[in-house]
C-alpha cells in the first residue's frame, strides 16, 4: 500500500502574535495575493488564507515553541489507509481542527517537521 498524492494543497506559515494586519499588509498589498475571507465556515485557530495560484497560502500566529506548526499540506486521495500506513509505522497521528469541506490530520517526519494530509470531500 503506499500514499496517493494529489498535489500540494497548501502551505503554512507563522507570524508573531499581534502581527495579523502587518501580514495583511505584505501578503495582500505587497505581493498582491486575493485573502480568502469567505468560505462559509469560520477558518481555523484565527488564521488567514490567501490564494496563491492553484493552492493556499495560510498564516497563523504562534508562540515561539520548539515544534513549530509550519507545514506543507497535499492532498491524496485514501486518508484512512495513510493514517492506518503510519501509525503501522509507528508514526504519531494528530487529528487536527475541523474543516467542513476536507478530512485532515497531521504528522511529524522523523527530523520534527509537521507533515499535513487532507482528502477533499
Amino acid at each position: 500500500m503506499k500514499i496517493e498524492f494529489e498535489r500540494l494543497n497548501h502551505i503554512m506559515l507563522c507570524i508573531p502574535e499581534g502581527a495579523e494586519e502587518a501580514a495583511r499588509a505584505f501578503y495582500g498589498n505587497v505581493l498582491g495575493l486575493r485573502e480568502l475571507t469567505d468560505m462559509g465556515y469560520p477558518l481555523p485557530n484565527g488564521a488567514i488564507w490567501f490564494q496563491m495560484g492553484d493552492i493556499e497560502l495560510h498564516i497563523r500566529a504562534e508562540h515561539s515553541s520548539e515544534l513549530s506548526q509550519r507545514h506543507p499540506a497535499f492532498e491524496i486521495k485514501n486518508l484512512e489507509a495513510a493514517r492506518e500506513l503510519l501509525e503501522k509505522n509507528g508514526i504519531a497521528i494528530r487529528n487536527d481542527s475541523p474543516i467542513p469541506d476536507r478530512k485532515r490530520f497531521s504528522f511529524r517526519d522523523p527530523f520534527g517537521n509537521r507533515i499535513e494530509l487532507i482528502e477533499m470531500l
